[in-house]
């Protein structure tokens, strides 16, 4: 029998799990075999999800971190290592907008706070860069890797309104293939980097963007499904598979992609 997809035993890292996206696919993983770790701000939630994947049968557990502060995702890793004895996966995760470094329609460039557009990129592309470099290590003394990041439509085509975020997601679609080359050039095939890029899926995040309260469609919501061929948003469960994917042996001769999970909304023209 094929073992390609198998991922029993997978210590699998990600930080920002505490999201909906995120802890959607904690559950599934663990529920695949993977021993998860959930790395987050939110202490209370990231337990109650943890416990809730245990309680269903998965192996999980959280951990609290500042993806910014690279001595705590130090201290992560050497906790995980201590427990774990290796890390096998890392999922980027973290992320988020702020509302100064967006243009919606009533405003102008001239609105935009630099400072909030500094954040946004910071804890979007550098949040990813600090994980990256820590968990790295354990991968390459090992010889086997696999870090998935989080990329976005927005790093494909230029959207109105969010100009932090896309300029952040565009560059971990660029650093993602900077990593693949580095680390393949480097420390040898064994270690592969990809990213994916949902479609437009109803989070917390952007909630109050593409839906009113009555839970119909806003404007901007209902641009998005116009753009979609697949005519609905997407649900966090069909992330997962793509990931499932990125993370096995099933793709070990697949690094510097971004995959794209998004019902078609990159592809459609006019």
């Amino acid at each position: 029998m094929s073992k390609l997809f198998d991922i029993t035993g997978n210590v699998t890292v990600i930080t920002g799990g505490t999201g909906v996206l995120g802890r959607t696919i904690a559950k599934y993983l663990a529920l695949e075999g993977a021993k998860v770790i959930i790395l987050g701000r939110k202490e209370d939630v990231g337990r109650s999800i943890a416990e809730d994947i245990c309680a269903a049968g998965g192996s999980c557990e959280f951990m609290k971190t500042d993806v910014m502060d690279p001595a705590v995702v130090r201290k992560n890793c050497e906790d995980i290592l201590e427990r774990y004895g290796r890390i096998d996966t890392l999922l980027n995760a973290a992320g988020g907008n702020m509302p100064g470094a967006t243009i919606p329609p009533d405003k102008t460039f001239f609105d935009l706070q630099v400072d909030q557009f500094q954040t946004v990129l910071n804890l979007n592309l550098t949040g990813t860069v600090i994980p990256t470099q820590v968990f790295l290590e354990p991968m390459v003394r090992q010889g086997k890797g696999a870090i998935i990041n989080f990329s976005s439509m927005a790093a494909f085509r230029p959207m109105t309104r969010v100009a932090g975020y896309a300029a952040a997601k565009a560059g971990i679609s660029n650093f993602t293939a900077f990593m693949a080359t580095e680390c393949a050039k480097k420390f040898g095939e064994g270690i592969r980097v990809n990213a994916i890029a949902p479609g437009f899926f109803i989070t917390e995040q952007n909630r109050t963007l593409l839906t009113n309260p009555d839970g119909t469609y806003t404007q901007r919501g209902q641009d998005v499904i116009r753009q979609t061929p697949f005519g609905r948003m997407g649900d966090p469960e069909e992330l997962c598979g793509t990931i499932h994917y990125l993370m096995s042996d099933a793709s070990r001769f697949v690094t510097g992609t971004v995959a794209v999970v998004d019902g078609g909304f990159n592809a459609f023209a006019m």
